[in-house]
C-alpha cells in the first residue's frame, strides 16, 4: 500500500513541472482580463435556438488557437458566398455595436465545441446575454473569460425593445452586484452565477491561478500534516 502511494507521488511530481510549464506557456500568450463592471451598447441577434453551428461552423474548426475566430462568427448568416458581407445581418450594420451580445433564448445549443466561445470573443464581446443557455455553452463561456447573463425572457424583450428603438441605449452589467440595467430606463434585473466563476472572472482567474491563490492556506494546512512527500 505505501509503495503504490509513492508510485502514486513520484507520478505527480513528474507531471506537476509539465503543468506548470504550460500554464507559464498560456501567461505569456495571453493576457489575464479582469471583469467587475461593464456599460456598453450592444448587438442585438433577435432568434432564439441559436446553436453553436450557427455560431462558428463546423468548417472553421481545424485550428486550435484562440485567436482568429472572430471574424468568422455567425459566418452563415454575416457573409454571401462570394465573402461579402450580408446588409440585412445585425453585425452589418452600422448603427450596432459594443462589447454585450444580446440573443434569444436557448443559446449555444448543438454541439460543445469550445470554440463558440472563442470566437464570441475573438469578435470582441465580454457579454453574452439570452433569456437561456445551453449548459455547457455557458460553461465553455465562463471557461474563456464570457460572461453569460441569464434574465427572464419579460426582461430581454424589453432590452430588444429599447436598442431596436434607439442603438445607442447602454446596458449596465455589475458582476459584483449581480445586477443587469438598461441604462436611463429605470428596468433592471439579477441574474445568477456560480460563486467559483464568479471569483475567478473579477480577479482574472483560470482554475490554476485560483488554486495557486490559495497557496499560504495549502501550505499552512501542510504544515499540520503528520507526514510531507
Amino acid at each position: 500500500m505505501f509503495e503504490r502511494h509513492c508510485w502514486k507521488q513520484q507520478c505527480l511530481f513528474l507531471w506537476l513541472p509539465f503543468c506548470i510549464f504550460a500554464h507559464l506557456l498560456k501567461l505569456i500568450a495571453v493576457s489575464k482580463k479582469t471583469f467587475k463592471k461593464l456599460v456598453s451598447t450592444t448587438v442585438p441577434v433577435q432568434v432564439d435556438n441559436i446553436d453553436t453551428d450557427q455560431i462558428i461552423p463546423a468548417r472553421f474548426l481545424k485550428a486550435t488557437s484562440r485567436e482568429g475566430f472572430g471574424k468568422n462568427l455567425f459566418c452563415d448568416w454575416r457573409y454571401n458566398s462570394d465573402g461579402s458581407p450580408k446588409a440585412d445581418f445585425v453585425m452589418n450594420n452600422g448603427k450596432f455595436a459594443g462589447k454585450i451580445l444580446v440573443a434569444g433564448n436557448n443559446f449555444g445549443c448543438g454541439s460543445s465545441r469550445e470554440h463558440a466561445a472563442w470566437a464570441i470573443v475573438d469578435a470582441g464581446f465580454d457579454v453574452v446575454v439570452s433569456s437561456f443557455f445551453a449548459d455547457i455553452f455557458r460553461g465553455n463561456s465562463l471557461n474563456n473569460g464570457l460572461l453569460p447573463v441569464q434574465v427572464s425572457p419579460a426582461f430581454l424583450q424589453e432590452i430588444f425593445k429599447a436598442v431596436n428603438e434607439n442603438p445607442k441605449t447602454e446596458l449596465e452589467v455589475d458582476l459584483e452586484a449581480q445586477t443587469i440595467k438598461i441604462v436611463g430606463s429605470g428596468l433592471s434585473e439579477n441574474f445568477d452565477i456560480n460563486p467559483y466563476k464568479k471569483t475567478c472572472l473579477i480577479n482574472g482567474y483560470d482554475d490554476i491561478d485560483y488554486i495557486l491563490s490559495l497557496k499560504d492556506k495549502v501550505e499552512a494546512y501542510e504544515a499540520t500534516r503528520e507526514f510531507n512527500f
